[in-house]
C-alpha cells in the first residue's frame, strides 16, 4: 500500500510541487484583482468580468491539483480519464463563479462568507472529481476522517478568503485574501491526497483512452498559461485602477478643498461627491454615492438638470433634516475614471437670499422702526387709488407727527429720540387693524392709510384711538422726563383730492392746521388750509434764501448808562426786507426760522456781521447780540463765537450775548456748560426779558450772568401802577443783592426815565434814547465825537413802533 503523504519526498517531484503552489498563488491573486474590478464595473460589464474571475479561480484550482498530480510519480502505470478531467475543470469554474457572484452581491446577507464557503466547496468537488479521473494499475482506498478534514479545511479557508480579500481595495488586503484562498486550495489538496492510499493491483489495467501524464502536462501548461495571462490582465487592471485611484484621490482632494458642493454623476446616478455637498445635504459622503440626483433635487426635471450647463439654475436642495436649502446649480462635462461624466457645482445661496431679503426689506421699510417707508407707502397709496376709483367707498390718509419731538432730541439726545420713535411705532401699530397701513415717512412723521370707509367720518375713530394712545403715555414706558403728544391731519379720497400728490399735500395742510390750533388734536382738510400751508412753505423757502439774496440787514439801538445818559454800546437787531413783501416783522419770521432750523445760519450771520461792524468802530463800545435757544442747545455756539472773535479781532469783553431764561430750562446742564465756555472766552452774558416767564432766583444764581435786562412790559407801567413799580423795585433790590447791573428795556417817556433814575437803575434802552437805525446814524457815538445822548420825547410814530429782538 502506498500512502501519498509518505512518498512526497521519494515519489514526488518537489519542483512540480513548488510550481503547483506558485500557480495556485498566482491564480488566487489574479482572481482577487479581477473580483475587485467586477465590483467597480458598470452593471453591463460585471457579468463578463465575473466570468473571467471565475475562469481564473477555476483554472487555478484545477492547475494546482493536476500539477501536484503530475509531481506524483508512482511505480505503476497511470493515466487520466479525459471526460472526468474536463468535468472537474468545468465544475471548478461554475462553482467558484457562483461563490464569487454571491460574495459580491449586496442583496445577500453575509454573502461574502457564504460565497467563500461555496468556493471552498468548488475546490472539493474539483479535487475529488479530478481524483476520479486518475486511472492507475491498482485501487485507491480513502481515509474518511481525512476526507472530511480536507473538505472542512477548504470550506473554512474559502469562507474566510472573500471577506478578507474584499475588505478594502488595496494591495495589503488583496494579498491577504489571495493568501487565504491559496491556503484553502493547498490545504484541501494535500490533506485530501493524504487521505488516499494507493494499492497496486496487476489485475487493474489502465484504459487505452486514458490521457498519459505527458499529454496531461501539456494541458496543465496551457491552463497555467491562461492563468498567467489572466494574472497579467488583473495586474494591468490593478495598475490602471491604481493610477485612476490616484487621479481620483487628487480630484477628491481638490474637490474637498472647494467651498461649493461638487457632485459627479452619470446616467445611473451619483458616483462621487465632496465633503461640502455631503455637509450641505446633511449626509455622510458614502451615503451620497449611488443615489439619484432627483433624490436631492426633487423639484427639478431631467431637462432642467441638462440645461444647467448653459446657465446657472436656482433650485432647492432637499436635506435629510427635512429642510429645503436654496442653491445654485452649474453643470459641466468632465472625464472621470476614464469615462465621460457630468459634474454639478452646488452653491449654497442662503446668505445671498438673506441679503436679498434684507436689501428688499431695507428698500421698503424704515430700518429704525421696521415700518414701511415712504416708497412702500406711495406704492400702497397708488394701489388704493386704483381700488377706490369709481367705488362707493373712500379711503383716508392720516398724517401725524410728534409734538415738540425736536425738544426731545435736543434735551435727551438722539438715542432717546430713536427709542421714543420705536415705542410710538409699536404702540400705534398695535391699535390699527391689519388691513391698515402704518408707515414712517421720515423723522417724526408718520402716515396711516385707512381703506374701505363708508364715509370720511369713520376716519375719526382711528384718529381718536391714536390720540388716546398718547394720553398719559398710553401705556408706553417712556424714558424719564419725556412727555409725548401728536397732532393729526386727515385727507380723504375722492372728497379732498383726485390724485396722490394733491391728497398728500392736503393731509399735510390739515396736520399743519392741527399743530397751529394747539397740538394734540386732529383736523380734516378744508380748502382754506391749503393756501395757508402754501404761504407757510413759501415763507420757509424765502427765509432760507434771504442771506444769499442779501435781504437781511442789521439796525442798532443805543444803550446808555444812568444817570449820565452816556452811550456805552448798541444792541444789534435783525430786519428782513423781502424782495416782494417788503419789511417782514421779526415777530413773524424768527419763530418760523427756529422751527425749520434756518435760525442757525441766520444767527451765525448776525453774530459775524455785528462783530465785524463793532470791530471797525473807533470807540470800544459794547455790542449786544441776541442768541436763540436753538443756537444755545443745537449748535456749536462757543466754537462759533471764538472763531468770529478771531476773524474780526473784536475784544471778547465788548461782546454781550443776550439769552432768555426760557431757553435755559430746556436742558439746564447743557446750557450751563455752554455759558461757562463762553465766559472762559471773556464774553459778557445778559439775561434778557427778565420779568416774563420763569424769572427764577435760582437761575440767576446758577448761571454766570453779567447783567439783567428788565422786560419793557414792567417798565411801561411804572408811572401808572403802584404794583408794577413795586415789582420793578423788587427786581432792582434783587439785582443789587446779587451784585448784577440792571438795564431797563423799552423806556419811552420822561416819567419812566425819572423812575429809573430814582431807584436807581444802571442803564436804559428804548425809543426815548433812540430808535433802531443803521449804524451810520450813530457815527457820532462810534467815532467818539459825542458819547452822550440827552433823553428826548419820542414822536407819535415812534411810540407805535414795536421793539423786536433778533437772534
Amino acid at each position: 500500500m502506498l500512502k501519498v503523504y509518505t512518498c512526497i519526498a521519494t515519489e514526488h517531484d518537489l519542483r512540480l510541487v513548488a510550481l503547483a503552489a506558485f500557480v495556485c498563488a498566482l491564480a488566487c491573486f489574479a482572481a482577487v484583482n479581477l473580483l475587485h474590478h467586477v465590483r467597480r464595473s458598470e452593471f453591463a460589464m460585471q457579468r463578463f468580468w465575473l466570468a473571467v474571475a471565475a475562469v481564473a479561480t477555476g483554472f487555478g484550482i484545477w492547475a494546482t491539483h493536476f500539477i501536484a498530480m503530475l509531481a506524483f510519480q508512482p511505480a505503476v502505470p497511470s493515466g487520466y480519464n479525459i471526460a472526468l478531467t474536463i468535468v472537474s475543470l468545468v465544475a471548478a469554474i461554475i462553482l467558484t463563479g457562483t461563490g464569487l457572484s454571491i460574495g459580491i452581491s449586496p442583496r445577500v446577507q453575509h454573502g461574502r462568507w457564504i460565497g467563500g464557503a461555496i468556493v471552498g466547496g468548488g475546490i472539493a468537488v474539483m479535487h475529488y472529481t479530478g481524483m476520479a479521473a486518475f486511472e492507475i494499475a491498482g485501487r485507491i482506498d480513502w481515509d474518511p476522517p481525512l476526507v472530511a478534514a480536507s473538505i472542512l479545511l477548504g470550506g473554512m479557508f474559502g469562507a474566510a478568503a472573500l471577506p478578507v480579500a474584499l475588505r478594502e481595495n488595496n494591495v495589503r488586503w488583496k494579498a491577504l485574501g489571495a493568501l487565504v484562498l491559496t491556503i484553502a486550495i493547498c490545504s484541501h489538496h494535500f490533506t485530501a491526497m493524504a487521505a488516499a492510499a494507493i494499492i497496486p493491483d496487476p489485475r487493474v489495467v489502465v484504459s487505452a483512452s486514458a490521457l498519459p501524464a505527458e499529454w496531461m502536462a501539456i494541458g496543465v501548461a496551457l491552463a497555467s498559461t491562461v492563468i498567467i495571462l489572466l494574472a497579467l490582465v488583473g495586474l494591468g487592471l490593478d495598475l490602471r485602477d491604481l493610477r485612476r485611484a490616484g487621479e481620483t484621490a487628487r480630484m477628491q482632494e481638490l474637490a474637498d478643498a472647494t467651498v461649493e458642493g461638487l457632485v459627479v454623476c452619470n446616467e445611473a446616478g451619483i458616483v462621487a461627491a465632496n465633503k461640502s455637498f455631503a455637509a450641505l445635504a446633511g449626509v455622510d459622503r458614502s451615503e451620497v454615492v449611488g443615489r439619484s440626483l432627483a433624490s436631492f433635487f426633487p423639484t427639478l426635471s431631467q431637462d432642467e438638470l441638462v440645461n444647467t450647463e448653459r446657465k446657472p439654475l436656482e433650485a432647492g436642495l432637499w436635506a435629510t433634516n427635512g429642510t429645503t436649502i436654496p442653491v445654485e446649480l452649474i453643470r459641466r462635462s468632465i472625464v472621470f475614471s476614464g469615462k465621460p461624466h457630468k459634474v454639478l457645482a452646488v452653491r449654497d445661496i442662503r446668505g445671498r437670499k438673506r441679503a436679498e431679503e434684507e436689501i428688499h426689506f431695507l428698500a421698503n421699510h424704515d430700518p429704525l422702526t421696521g415700518l414701511p417707508n415712504r416708497r412702500s407707502f406711495n406704492e400702497r397709496l397708488d394701489a388704493e387709488f386704483v381700488a377706490h376709483r369709481g367705488a362707493d367707498r373712500c379711503f383716508a390718509v392720516l398724517f401725524l407727527d410728534l409734538d415738540r419731538f425736536k425738544d426731545i432730541n435736543d434735551l435727551f439726545g438722539h438715542l432717546v429720540g430713536d427709542e421714543v420713535l420705536q415705542l410710538v411705532a409699536e404702540k400705534i401699530k398695535s391699535i390699527l387693524k391689519p388691513q391698515y397701513m402704518f408707515a414712517r415717512l421720515g423723522g417724526d412723521e408718520f402716515a396711516v392709510i385707512i381703506p374701505g370707509l363708508p364715509s370720511p367720518a369713520y376716519a375719526t375713530r382711528t384718529a381718536e384711538a391714536i390720540l388716546e394712545a398718547f394720553s398719559d403715555g398710553g401705556g408706553m414706558i417712556l424714558p424719564a422726563g419725556v412727555t409725548l403728544g401728536t397732532s393729526i391731519g386727515i385727507a380723504v379720497f375722492p372728497n379732498d383730492a383726485p390724485d396722490r400728490a394733491t391728497l398728500l399735500s392736503h393731509a399735510d395742510a390739515a396736520l399743519y392746521e392741527a399743530k397751529a390750533e394747539g397740538r394734540g388734536v386732529y383736523r380734516f382738510f378744508a380748502p382754506a388750509m391749503g393756501e395757508h400751508l402754501r404761504d407757510r412753505r413759501q415763507m420757509e423757502h424765502d427765509i432760507r434764501l434771504a442771506i444769499s439774496r442779501n435781504e437781511f440787514r442789521l439796525v442798532y439801538q443805543p444803550q446808555a448808562k444812568l444817570p449820565s445818559n452816556k452811550v456805552y454800546g448798541f444792541e444789534a437787531l435783525l430786519r428782513w426786507d423781502h424782495n416782494t413783501k417788503g419789511a417782514v416783522s421779526p415777530a413773524v419770521f424768527i419763530p418760523i426760522a427756529e422751527e425749520c432750523g434756518a435760525i442757525l445760519k441766520i444767527g451765525e450771520w448776525v453774530l459775524r456781521t455785528a462783530c465785524t461792524e463793532a470791530a471797525s468802530w473807533e470807540q470800544p463800545l459794547a455790542i449786544s447780540v441776541n442768541v436763540s435757544a436753538v443756537q444755545l442747545h443745537g449748535g456749536n455756539l462757543p466754537e462759533l463765537v471764538e472763531e468770529i472773535l478771531k476773524e474780526t479781532g473784536l475784544d471778547p469783553s465788548r461782546l454781550e450775548l443776550e439769552i432768555t431764561e426760557s431757553s435755559l430750562i430746556k436742558d439746564i446742564g447743557r446750557a450751563l456748560a455752554v455759558l461757562n465756555k463762553l465766559k472762559i472766552l471773556g464774553v459778557q452774558i445778559a439775561m434778557d426779558d427778565f420779568g416774563t416767564g420763569y424769572s427764577s432766583l435760582s437761575n440767576l444764581r446758577a448761571f454766570p450772568f453779567d447783567k439783567i435786562k428788565v422786560d419793557q412790559s414792567l417798565v411801561h407801567s411804572v408811572d401808572a401802577s403802584d404794583e408794577a413799580a413795586a415789582v420793578l423795585r423788587a427786581v432792582f433790590g434783587l439785582a443789587r443783592g446779587l451784585n448784577l447791573p440792571v438795564l431797563a428795556e423799552g423806556v419811552e417817556t420822561d416819567a419812566e426815565l425819572d423812575f429809573l433814575r430814582a431807584e436807581p437803575c444802571d442803564a436804559m434802552q428804548g425809543y426815548l434814547l433812540g430808535r433802531p437805525c443803521p449804524i451810520a446814524e450813530f457815527v457820532h457815538h462810534t467815532s467818539g465825537e459825542d458819547s452822550s445822548a440827552a433823553p428826548r420825547r419820542p414822536n407819535k410814530h415812534e411810540l407805535h413802533v414795536v421793539k423786536s429782538s433778533a437772534a
